[in-house]
C-alpha cells in the first residue's frame, strides 16, 4: 500500500504504483488545480511541492506531477495548489492577481505553488533565487514580466515581515496553512519503506519513461530506487567524488561536496534542466536511459567516470566509455542494477567545461552537446577526455581524438588538425535537431569552445567565423 499525505489529507492507496501522480491527484482526488497541459515535465502548470522528511524536519522541492510516479510519494508530503489555499489569498496569490501575473490562468497554479516552494526551501532568499525557482514554468500568455514583479513583491513582503524564514513564521505570516505544523510529527508516524515487490521493474525519477511510454508505465509494476538510503550517498575519498545512482541532479546541484568535486557548476546545471526536473531526475536513469544526447552523461563520460554495476550482492566495475555498445544497448547483464558513480576529481592544471546547443538555451534538448577535460602543463596537452552528444548511436566518448591530442603542443594547428579527427570520428544524422552538416558544424564550434577556454587567444576569430 501507498501511503503519503496530500495537503492536509492521509492518503492510503492501492492504485497501480506506476500512476502518474497528477492523474491520481486530479481523478481519484477530484483536486483540479493542477493542470494537465504538456504531460512530458515541460511546462509546469501540474507542479506541486514534495516534501521528504530529513533528520527530523520537511525538505520541500518542487516536481512535475504529470511524471512523478505516484510509487515516488510514498511517506511524502504532497502539495497540490489547494493546499496553499486559505479563506483569504495568501501574500503569493495577492502578488499574482497585484502585478496582473495571471491573464488565461492556466499556468498561474504552478507558479504560485513554485513561488510558495521557494519560501519553504530555502532559508536565504534572494531575487535571483526567486526568479530561478520559477525557470520549469512556461506562460504562454507571455505574463512574464507581471509574474517576475509578483516575485519581487513575494520578496519585499518576506524580507518585511519575516526575520527567520521557517515554516513556523511562514505560517504566522498567512504564507501556508497552519496544517504545516504537524507535518513533520505526521510524516514520522508513516511507514517510510517504499513498497517492495521483486518481480517489479526498478524506477528512478520517471522523467524519460514517463515522456517515451507512458501507457506501459502506467500499466507495469514498480519499485522505487528513487528513495533508496544505500544509493543516495555522496562522498569524497582519495581524490575521487562518488556518488549512489539514485541522487538527484537537485541532490548534486545542492551538494557542497560535489560542488568542491565540480567548482563553479552552477552554470552548467542550468543548462541542464529546470528546478522541477533536476529535482526528479536520477543520475543512473539519466545513464541506463543510454539517450545519445544526455547531458549529464556526455559530463560524466568526459570525467572519465567508472560505474558500478550489482546483481543479488555481487558488484563489478565498468568504464563509463566502454558501457554504451550500440543504440540503446548496454555492457549491462539480466537482473543488474546501476547503484554507484565514481571519477577522479579535476586538479589545478586540469580545465573541465561543458557546453550545449539548443534551440532554448536554458530547458530543453541539445542539439549537440559537448564536454571536455584536459590536464594543461608547460602548454602541452598531457590527457585528454572528451565526449559529445547529438552526434552518433550512443554518448560518444571521442576515443580517436583524445588519443590524437595526448602529448600534444597547446596550440592553433593542433587544434586545426584534432577537428579533422573529430569528424571522421562522429557520425551525425539529420534529424528534428537539425541537419548533419549543421550538427558537425555545432560539434567544430563546441570542441574549439573547450580550447578558448583554456587560452581565449590562441585562435585566430576572424578565421573562426569564416572571414
Amino acid at each position: 500500500m501507498i501511503q503519503f499525505i496530500l495537503n492536509d489529507q492521509l492518503i492510503q492507496t492501492d492504485a497501480p504504483p506506476g500512476t502518474a501522480l497528477l492523474d491520481f491527484i486530479r481523478k481519484d482526488q477530484q483536486l483540479k488545480g493542477a493542470k494537465l497541459v504538456c504531460k512530458e515535465g515541460e511546462c509546469g502548470a501540474c507542479s506541486v511541492m514534495v516534501g521528504k522528511l530529513e533528520k527530523g524536519t520537511v525538505f520541500y522541492q518542487s516536481m512535475t506531477s504529470c511524471i512523478t510516479p505516484l510509487v515516488n510519494a510514498h511517506g511524502k508530503h504532497i502539495v497540490s495548489i489547494e493546499g496553499f489555499n486559505m479563506e483569504e489569498l495568501t501574500p503569493v496569490q495577492q502578488a499574482m492577481v497585484d502585478s496582473y501575473g495571471t491573464q488565461c490562468g492556466f499556468c498561474t497554479p504552478g507558479f504560485v505553488v513554485s513561488l510558495s516552494g521557494y519560501l519553504l526551501s530555502n532559508k536565504t532568499l534572494t531575487k535571483e533565487g526567486i526568479i530561478a525557482a520559477i525557470d520549469g514554468n512556461i506562460c504562454r500568455c507571455t505574463g512574464y514580466k507581471s509574474i517576475e514583479r509578483a516575485a519581487g513583491l513575494v520578496l519585499e513582503k518576506v524580507k518585511k515581515d519575516l526575520p527567520v524564514v521557517d515554516i513556523e513564521g511562514l505560517v504566522k505570516s498567512k504564507f501556508i496553512p497552519a496544517y504545516f505544523m504537524d507535518i513533520s510529527s505526521r510524516l514520522k508516524d508513516l511507514e517510510q519503506a517504499t513498497p517492495q515487490n521483486g518481480n517489479a521493474i526498478r524506477l528512478g525519477g520517471g522523467t524519460d519513461l514517463y515522456v517515451q511510454k507512458p501507457v506501459e508505465m502506467y500499466e507495469s509494476d514498480h519499485v522505487a530506487v528513487y528513495d533508496n538510503s544505500a544509493m543516495n550517498q555522496i562522498e569524497i575519498a582519495d581524490g575521487f567524488c562518488s556518488f549512489g545512482a539514485a541522487v538527484t541532479m537537485g541532490d548534486l546541484y545542492r551538494s557542497e561536496l560535489f560542488n568542491q568535486a565540480l567548482p563553479d557548476s552552477d552554470y552548467i546545471f542550468k543548462l541542464l534542466s529546470s528546478t522541477q526536473i533536476r529535482n526528479m531526475a536520477t543520475i543512473g536513469g539519466n545513464l541506463v536511459n543510454a539517450s545519445p544526447i544526455g547531458d549529464f552523461t556526455i559530463l560524466l563520460l568526459a570525467l572519465d567516470s567508472e560505474i558500478t554495476l550489482e546483481k543479488n550482492g555481487n558488484g563489478r566495475s565498468v568504464s563509463l566509455k566502454e558501457f554504451y555498445k550500440g543504440y540503446k544497448k548496454m555492457d549491462m547483464q539480466e537482473g543488474e542494477v546501476l547503484t554507484k558513480i565514481k571519477f577522479k576529481i579535476p586538479g589545478a592544471k586540469n580545465h573541465f567545461h561543458f557546453e550545449k546547443v539548443s534551440q532554448r538555451k536554458y530547458f530543453d534538448i541539445a542539439s549537440v552537446n559537448l564536454a571536455g577535460n584536459l590536464t594543461i602543463e608547460e602548454d602541452k596537452i598531457t590527457t585528454a577526455h572528451m565526449a559529445v552528444g547529438g552526434v552518433g548511436p550512443v554518448p560518444m566518448y571521442l576515443q580517436k581524438t583524445c588519443s590524437f591530442l595526448e602529448g600534444k603542443k597547446l596550440a592553433e594547428d593542433t587544434i586545426d588538425s584534432a577537428i579533422e579527427v573529430l569528424n571522421n570520428e562522429i557520425t551525425p544524422i539529420s534529424d528534428a535537431r537539425g541537419s548533419a552538416d549543421y550538427k558537425r558544424l555545432l560539434a567544430r564550434q563546441l570542441f574549439i569552445a573547450q580550447f578558448l577556454e583554456v587560452n581565449p587567444g590562441l585562435f585566430n576569430l576572424k578565421k573562426l567565423i569564416g572571414q
